[in-house]
């Protein structure tokens, strides 16, 4: 697949392409070769023909003199295409999540940040607040083969410097995130250069407490990593006065210069986005399918920022065009593939069964990284707010026209916000 150019200037400088009128004879074409001071280079399938520029006109202005002549059909710039990055990760194929279609459409987006310098966002740091990851080998653990880079985390569940992964959850998120990427292994990740800071703050049973939560978040924030992703949620139920040293820390995250995207919650259509993903200045991600539609477990509500693939099943449709021509409940859906653990803490796979708005929230925080390397916004620390602002403006209108309370302000895309 080609990459969107780059500019409108991406052609071939002197060339242009002209194809006559059916009835164009030899002699008009010798004709219009000599009035236009070009000569033949060569002729192209479906009887077309690349011209050379001899007078030093710009190709605008030979376009424009070339397209007023009655006996050309027409003539067009010989355009530069540019081949996008295609991991060669085995398991790249079965991530629909990644590719264009209801993907985020990060082929275009690794091209983008590779011209831009910061290939796979180098540079950027994610911490990733979960059960911990696989990220070194001991006596009892083993690093997952397919993640590369870390920086120090703590364990705030056991309260030591080891935030080992005894679930398996977080490394499946932090894979989305980082996984090594054109290594022939395993899958390939977003930013698949960023390093990853680990910090625990669920236990082997994927749970965890308020306290715990809240201390994670000010340690990682004192540390100001790029952005701060959540895959967790408490129930909707739960109020933001209830949990009010969870919601200090985010507001202290936020001062820091820190983006937090968060998970919106796994209770289903009617359900409302669940704390910490609807607390102010906090991303909150939905879910969608490999279909494009609202995925059947996804909150939802008008505290919702942005969606992206979480797979599994399809919701019910909304009344709108968009819901009619892509939702299909009761088919079966696919899930997001990232290596993690299979049988044992020792052992690593692709299984299956990852669903879920924790799937979604590293999507969004792995194109926050790629912005943020790339100072696509101008700066390699832009504020919090415009990180989300550009994120919501960037994605893909889904559902009802405009922001609506199933999708948000639509479906993320890596590729649109990394564009100039």
């Amino acid at each position: 697949m080609a990459a969107p150019a780059a500019s409108a200037a991406e052609f071939v400088p002197g060339e242009v392409i002209v194809k006559y009128r059916e009835g164009t004879t030899a002699a008009e074409r010798t004709a219009l070769l000599r009035d236009s001071d070009t000569a033949l280079d060569k002729r192209l399938p479906g009887n077309s023909r690349e011209l050379e520029i001899r007078d030093g006109d710009t190709v605008p202005e030979k376009l424009a003199e070339l397209r007023r002549d009655p006996d050309v059909a027409y003539a067009v710039p010989n355009y530069i295409a540019r081949a996008s990055f295609r991991p060669n990760d085995p398991g790249y194929g079965r991530q629909w999540n990644l590719r264009d279609g209801f993907g985020i459409e990060m082929p275009a987006a690794w091209d983008t940040a590779r011209r831009l310098g910061a290939p796979g966002a180098r540079g950027a740091t994610v911490a990733v607040l979960d059960t911990g990851v696989a990220y070194r080998r001991t006596r009892r653990f083993r690093k997952a083969p397919d993640l590369s880079s870390f920086v120090r985390g703590y364990d705030f569940v056991d309260r030591d410097r080891r935030p080992d992964d005894e679930n398996g959850h977080g490394t499946h998120v932090a894979g989305t995130l980082a996984q090594t990427t054109n290594n022939r292994s395993a899958t390939a990740g977003i930013a698949y250069r960023a390093r990853i800071m680990p910090v625990r703050v669920l236990n082997s049973a994927g749970e965890g407490e308020a306290g715990t939560i809240a201390r994670a978040l000010r340690w990682a924030a004192r540390r100001r990593p790029d952005v701060i992703n959540l895959s967790l949620e408490f129930t909707p139920e739960v109020r933001a006065a209830e949990v009010p040293d969870v919601m200090s820390a985010l507001r202290y995250a936020r001062r820091r210069g820190v983006t937090v995207v968060a998970a919106g919650g796994n209770l289903g259509e009617d359900s409302q986005i669940s704390l910490p993903a609807r607390a102010p200045g906090v991303i909150a991600v939905g879910a969608t399918t490999h279909r494009g539609c609202q995925a059947i477990y996804s909150n939802e509500g008008g505290d919702l920022d942005v969606v992206a693939p979480g797979g599994g099943e399809d919701a019910s449709p909304g009344d709108n065009p968009y819901d009619a021509a892509v939702c299909r409940p009761n088919q079966r859906g696919l899930f997001i593939y990232q290596q993690t653990f299979t049988s044992s803490l020792r052992r690593f796979g692709l299984p299956r069964g990852y669903e879920g708005t924790s799937m979604s929230a590293p999507h969004v925080s792995g194109i926050v990284a790629l912005v943020r390397a790339t100072r696509r916004l101008g700066t390699r620390r832009p504020s919090p707010g415009a990180v989300e602002a550009h994120i919501e403006r960037t994605a893909r209108d889904a559902g009802a026209p405009g922001f609506d309370t199933k999708y948000g302000h639509g479906l993320v895309s890596a590729a649109r916000a990394l564009a100039p």
